[in-house]
């Protein structure tokens, strides 16, 4: 396994690099960072709609902060080199809060993030009655994240969630509106059918688009990576996917645990294939060659 000290490629030579879009699942802790990179993906997102749910049992409607978020997505981005796009929320306050948490999280390795245009407090995006702020707010927020990096090789994804409250043809104004102001790429939450992903694939088909797809409850339905790719995309998001399954697992297994089942061969990875995933011959070979023993 490669170490975590491996240098990261940058966000833009992944997407060059890439054949098709590129699917993008959440690790909302370090483990799953990991099997990410194990499964072969080449990318993966730190989201917080799953990094709520998983570190605090809440929803992802504004509780939390930088503060907090960062330190669980520090440990996150230690697990695996994959390129990494980090949820930043609305920037977390103005554009001071919006410097500061970009440059943290470039000093942490990050290698993109997406910031949203709601008004807080702010909802999941596929959550009903959500606002967002004046069109110029937004556009100051990204100059100042754009400012902050200072430099580096940095992806600065605009995600505008107006989709539900301005409309469509609005939201795709508005995505222009951020590239222009210095956004790498877009992100337009929330397209409820298929004409809908079409028409933004068509509008904004010459820049990096992305879109995310929430099953078992999303508003976007369910399209193929190839089909979206074929519609202009070059990001899928998916927020839930692994989160919804690792929660039903866990679940089935304190229920088993709790009628006193034992765990079946099939139903999980024994110690040895654990100790692989979170490299134990790594270890093992640093004791042997400074100690001479192994654990």
């Amino acid at each position: 396994m490669k170490h975590t000290l491996t240098k990261r490629k940058s966000w833009k030579a992944m997407l060059k690099a890439a054949a098709g879009p590129v699917k993008l699942p959440v690790a909302h802790d370090a483990l799953t960072a990991r099997l990410i990179e194990l499964a072969g993906f080449d990318a993966y997102q730190i989201g917080g709609y799953a990094l709520s749910g998983a570190t605090h049992a809440i929803p992802d409607i504004d509780l939390e902060k930088f503060g907090e978020k960062k330190f669980s997505a520090e440990w996150i981005m230690q697990a695996s080199p994959l390129p990494v796009l980090v949820d930043i929320d609305d920037g977390y306050g103005d554009v001071k809060n919006v410097t500061r948490t970009v440059q943290e999280y470039i000093r942490l390795g990050a290698s993109a993030m997406f910031m949203e245009d709601q008004q807080p407090p702010k909802k999941c995006g596929h959550m009903d009655d959500k606002k967002v702020v004046d069109e110029q707010v937004m556009l100051q927020k990204i100059r100042a994240a754009v400012s902050a990096r200072d430099g580096h090789d940095f992806f600065i994804l605009a995600r505008t969630d107006a989709i539900d409250p301005e409309g469509i043809d609005n939201a795709i104004v508005r995505a222009k509106a951020y590239l222009d102001a210095g956004a790498d790429g877009v992100y337009l939450e929330g397209p409820k059918t298929l004409e809908d992903l079409e028409k933004i694939g068509k509008a904004l088909n010459d820049v990096p688009l992305a879109t995310s797809i929430l099953e078992n409850g999303g508003k976007t339905p369910w399209c193929s990576p190839k089909d979206l790719g074929d519609m202009g995309y070059s990001m899928i998001l998916y927020p839930t996917t692994v989160i919804f399954q690792v929660t039903k697992t866990i679940g089935k297994a304190l229920h088993h645990l709790k009628e006193g089942k034992p765990m079946g061969p099939s139903q999980g990875v024994d110690m040895h294939q654990f100790m692989e995933i979170v490299d134990l011959p790594y270890w093992q070979d640093i004791e042997e060659k400074f100690e001479g023993k192994t654990l």
